[in-house]
């Protein structure tokens, strides 16, 4: 596990192993919304860019605490991208975001580190604006796709009801949606999208 860790913190081989996956993953993205009319966008955990060219029209900011995955994404995509902490990063709130992404996130860090993070977010985001959650959900009975959470470097793959009870004591939801990624017809990976308005 550690080794599979250090191997995936290696922008090449995590855009390598994501690669046949990432545009099915962001597939319910793409269906919940009209990407042409986002205004900012920030990507939090953007890894290598991996999701960048989804918001060529967009203000785009990619925040990551990954310096080889930064320099990567600065080489790659010429956008902006900060090595940083998003929990201390912070603008002026005419300066909003109106789409906050997360994509596969919140299953790297431990519940009382999510709900600081996601309170955070609420500070970020416009308040017509959307936070964007893609995340891996821990099936509840033995399977390939249980196997495959538990052996995530991701240390924290919450239950679909977990996810659902962390994101919603923050966001107003409008949308909920778990989907699988397959190959062969075995499910790789439960997933769930999550679509929300900050609580008022």
């Amino acid at each position: 596990m550690r080794l599979t860790a250090r191997i995936m913190e290696n922008s090449q081989a995590y855009r390598l192993w994501q690669a046949p996956f990432a545009e099915r993953k962001f597939a319910p993205v793409l269906a919940h919304n009209d990407l042409s009319r986002v205004r900012r966008v920030l990507d939090v955990g953007c890894g290598p860019g991996t999701n960048t060219h989804h918001f060529a029209s967009a203000d785009y900011l990619g925040i990551d605490s990954n310096p080889g995955c930064i320099e990567y994404a600065l080489r790659r995509h010429k956008r902006n991208f900060l090595l940083a902490d998003v929990t201390r990063y912070t603008v002026a709130p005419g300066e909003r975001f109106d789409f906050i992404l997360l994509n596969s996130f919140l299953h790297h860090i431990d519940t009382a580190a999510a709900l600081r993070l996601l309170a955070h977010l609420r500070t970020l985001v416009s308040d017509k604006g959307h936070v964007h959650i893609l995340d891996l959900v821990l099936p509840e009975r033995l399977s390939f796709a249980r196997f495959l959470a538990r052996i995530d470097r991701g240390r924290f793959p919450r239950s679909l009801a977990e996810l659902r009870g962390l994101v919603t004591s923050v966001f107003e939801p409008e949308v909920f949606e778990p989907y699988r990624l397959t190959a062969l017809g075995a499910t790789l990976w439960n997933m769930v999208y999550f679509k929300g308005q900050a609580k008022v």
